[in-house]
């Protein structure tokens, strides 16, 4: 911590009380929540056929050859004028065919018969208040479509993930908001990191109204981690409470499975203003807020049964904090199939559960011996109209070859897709 010299002691001592004061305020603290809450847990649950609809909708309608048809992602952030802002993940882009396909099947699908369908890393859904996804968000010029957030020239291929994403002051105390996006900046690498391996979490900068991408800082560099399969990348999840934005973040598995099963969730928080300010930035170490990135220690997972997948959301729900994430496997645990569900009364923990939610159901496919599977479930609070809480998850066609996952995901497009789920929480019993 800089200090500067003062003249006479009585003052310094002064100051140095003070500045201590600061630091306990706002580095050591353990939460901006004391005493118990309710605990929480999901009762009851029923499909939300309208926003699965709406996707569909859109991803088939003909009318664009330069818009979102499928992708995974799917990250929510409501913005002031109402609208609501998804942001996806390796999307596929053109135009889709009505059923059935050339396999005879009632599915809509993508004709491949003139190579790969246009794809991108990364891109955004802007949807209108009253529930309609208008446009697709990408970078690039007139057809010729590419990543909104750009893949970082290197020797080896790169690209970013975005994440979750908050509106906030472009500074402290500032009456102008900004969109931040949290990225996740990977690098590709040989089996069995088939997913590439983190190097950054990143935050981008958005204007608003009207999303223009501003710029990209890093706030975290993991790429002189050894092993990849230690590196954090934090934006998983993100709230907003009080002063500050709360971000938890996880490892990575190299497998699918490892994915959903094996991270442990650890916590950092930045005062409301400065997500993109990397000196803001502090790392629970178990007992207080750190400025040290290295000194983080999980806030959730134990290597057994407890523990998050890479991807996972929470939420705030009076004065309890919610926990979604699929299975966590260990002893008993049913991985790619299972929604679970942990609760704290304080974003650090301690998390109690988990709890089962949901088994997450699956598009109808014509195809024998499916292997379609759901992850990433993703909260999306203030989304809709329907009672209780929106949950979406993404589906995915899990195979050892990329190209018979290729083959499926194009021969119907529902199985690269999210759907969504109203969710009914109730007391823990």
């Amino acid at each position: 911590m800089e200090r500067r010299q003062t003249a006479g002691a009585g003052i310094a001592l002064a100051l140095l009380l003070v500045v201590g004061l600061v630091v306990v305020l706002t580095d050591d603290d353990s939460g901006d929540d004391a005493g118990a809450c309710t605990g929480l847990a999901v009762s009851g649950w029923s499909a939300d056929a309208a926003t699965t609809d709406e996707f569909a909708r859109y991803g088939d309608d003909a009318a664009r050859t330069d818009d979102w048809t499928g992708g995974d992602g799917n990250h929510s952030v409501r913005l002031p004028d109402g609208r609501t802002l998804w942001l996806v993940s390796d999307p596929y882009l053109g135009r889709v065919q009505p059923p059935p396909n050339k396999q005879g099947q009632p599915h809509a699908w993508r004709d491949t018969s003139l190579g790969t369908p246009a794809w991108t890393r990364n891109a955004a859904l802007v949807m209108s208040p009253d529930g309609r996804l208008e446009r697709t968000l990408l970078g690039g010029a007139p057809g010729a479509p590419a990543s909104l957030f750009p893949e970082p020239g290197a020797p080896v291929r790169q690209w970013r993930w975005p994440v979750h994403a908050v509106v906030e002051p472009r500074a402290p105390g500032s009456a102008e908001q900004v969109l931040r996006v949290l990225l996740w900046h990977r690098q590709e690498a040989q089996q069995p990191w088939i997913y590439g391996v983190p190097l950054a979490t990143e935050v981008a900068t958005l204007s608003l109204p009207d999303l223009r991408l501003e710029g990209i800082t890093q706030v975290d560099d993991q790429s002189r981690v050894a092993d990849p399969a230690d590196r954090l990348v934090y934006g998983a999840a993100a709230v907003r409470r009080g002063d500050f934005t709360y971000v938890w973040g996880g490892t990575d598995g190299r497998t699918p499975e490892q994915a959903e099963r094996s991270s442990r969730a650890h916590l950092a928080r930045v005062p409301v203003g400065r997500l993109g300010d990397r000196s803001a930035w502090r790392y629970w170490d178990g007992e207080r807020w750190s400025r040290e990135a290295a000194s983080s220690r999980p806030v959730l997972g134990d290597g057994g049964r407890k523990g998050v997948g890479s991807a996972f959301s929470v939420v705030r729900q009076g004065d309890t904090w919610v926990l979604f994430t699929m299975d966590a496997g260990g002893p008993g645990g049913s991985g790619l199939t299972t929604v679970a569900s942990y609760w704290a009364c304080r974003p650090e923990g301690p998390w109690h559960g988990p709890d089962k939610a949901f088994t997450a159901p699956l598009p109808e496919d014509a195809a024998g011996g499916s292997g379609a599977t759901a992850y990433n479930p993703q909260a999306h609070p203030g989304v809709g109209s329907g009672d209780g809480l929106l949950l979406g998850y993404d589906v995915n066609w899990l195979d050892a070859s990329a190209d018979d996952v290729s083959a499926n995901v194009h021969r119907n497009v529902a199985l690269y897709r999210p759907r969504f789920v109203r969710l009914h929480l109730d007391t823990v019993k």
